[in-house]
């Protein structure tokens, strides 16, 4: 046998190699960013507890870390960390949040909600856009909310499958992952943005291989979404999706929507993945003036309340921190004393019910139009910033605009609070990023 015949080339194999390496290297210069994500695994003392409340978890700490190794390197660097137009769209909740903590009933109550928003709005996604210096350092982050979100499912498909998830419907079987039943939006939050992660990737340019184990995690990861029972979750990640879907091109988005319904029909119709459950949870979606169930009529309740406390203190709100102090004097009888949890490790307790369940009305009657003019215009601004960027890279650009889709679409059912907020603002970071820095062409995500 000849030597050209036994010789394997070595020039594929080395620039493997050295993409691992890359890629290595690229992980440890985003290891700040990324130990906010890994250290939402330790559980936290505090619960779920909504609005502004709860107590802090070793994930926030370490995105306080993460906003100190930022200031750091920014001073030690001299150059003017951020544009001008970055800082003040960062900036801009700031003003909002002041206002309504010095016109509060109580500014000292109100002050630990200062801190909170400011972290979780500003400082954490101020850090995470200026620690990520190009796309491969977006795609780091981007391919380690997908791994979380990965290891959350599985953990959520296991409880599902040995019944020792949360309770639902008398049944320890609804899938809540690290997060505990305190915290039953936790995991349905971290697998949605995994999902819309992997949509976006799966639909950009990127190499066919990544594309590919893109559409893999996304039919994984399908899975748990289902099993969560969050109806929130799911109207925002189809219409998150669906906006993706639709930026890529009609043609692709009915392919694709085709293909995702028969995906859907498959494991839920035809392999019984919690079909009874999940179909029972659809049709009360629907069901909000015939027979609703308890908890959405301790929403619309709630959302009642709010606005009752927004027409009271129409321009900076009840104060931070206000709203379950003035919940009782302006909610309805309709409104239970809280909501129940067990499962998933826990006993039998009532969650009470401290938050509208509502991100833009929780704003509204705490910080009021003020407040809410400047967090919205800050949110919207940041997708406005995104999609002018999609001939810069349709990856980036599908991704970010997704996340910042789902997550305004989510506020409609959600606020925050618990262990899965500090991650909603490495979210907005890593939007940020493409909305508002200087990006260059350089590789799509995948790449």
């Amino acid at each position: 046998m000849s030597t050209a015949l036994r010789t394997v080339p070595a020039v594929p194999v080395a620039r493997e190699t050295a993409d691992v390496r890359e890629w290595v290297r690229r992980a440890g210069a985003m290891s700040p960013v990324l130990a906010v994500i890994a250290l939402l695994l330790v559980p936290g003392g505090g619960g779920a507890q909504g609005g502004t409340g709860g107590t802090g978890t070793v994930a926030d700490a370490a995105s306080g870390l993460l906003v100190v190794i930022c200031l750091v390197r920014v001073l030690r660097g001299g150059a003017r960390p951020l544009t001008r137009a970055a800082a003040v769209v960062l900036g801009l909740p700031v003003l909002g949040i002041c206002l309504a903590a010095i016109t509060s009933n109580d500014p000292a109550a109100s002050l630990p909600g200062v801190a909170r928003y400011v972290q979780v709005f500003v400082l954490v996604p101020a850090a995470v856009l200026l620690t990520i210096r190009d796309r491969r350092d977006f795609a780091v982050v981007a391919w380690g909310l997908v791994a979380f979100a990965l290891l959350q499912g599985s953990v959520g498909v296991v409880q599902y499958l040995t019944g020792t998830g949360a309770s639902y419907q008398g049944e320890d079987v609804r899938a809540v992952g690290t997060f505990g039943a305190t915290d039953v939006m936790g995991m349905a939050t971290v697998v949605a943005y995994g999902l819309v992660v992997v949509t976006g990737i799966a639909l950009g340019s990127g190499p066919g291989r990544t594309r590919t184990a893109a559409l893999v995690c996304a039919g994984v990861l399908f899975v748990p979404l289902v099993l969560s029972f969050s109806r929130g979750a799911w109207i925002a990640t189809v219409l998150a999706c669906g906006i993706q879907l639709l930026l890529s091109g009609v043609r692709r988005a009915a392919r694709v929507a085709l293909a995702a319904g028969a995906l859907g029909v498959v494991l839920v119709g035809g392999l019984g993945i919690g079909s009874a459950m999940v179909k029972e949870r659809v049709a009360s979606i629907t069901q909000v003036a015939a027979a609703p169930d308890q908890s959405v009529t301790d929403r619309y309740t709630m959302w009642a309340a709010a606005g009752r406390m927004w027409r009271a203190e129409p321009v900076t709100g009840v104060g931070l921190k206000g709203f379950p102090a003035y919940r009782d004097s302006n909610a309805s009888l309709a409104l239970s004393s809280g909501s129940d949890t067990a499962g998933a490790g826990a006993a039998f307790a009532r969650q009470p019910l401290l938050s509208p369940h509502n991100m833009y009305l929780l704003v509204l009657s705490e910080q009021g139009l003020v407040g809410l003019l400047a967090l919205a215009g800050s949110w919207l601004a940041l997708l406005v910033g995104a999609l002018r960027r999609r001939r810069l890279g349709a990856d980036c650009a599908l991704v970010a605009t997704g996340l910042l889709a789902w997550q305004l679409i989510d506020f409609f059912y959600a606020d925050i609070g618990g262990p899965s907020t500090v991650l909603m603002s490495v979210v907005l970071g890593l939007a940020a990023w493409w909305a508002l820095a200087e990006v260059g062409r350089a590789r799509p995500v995948g790449g």
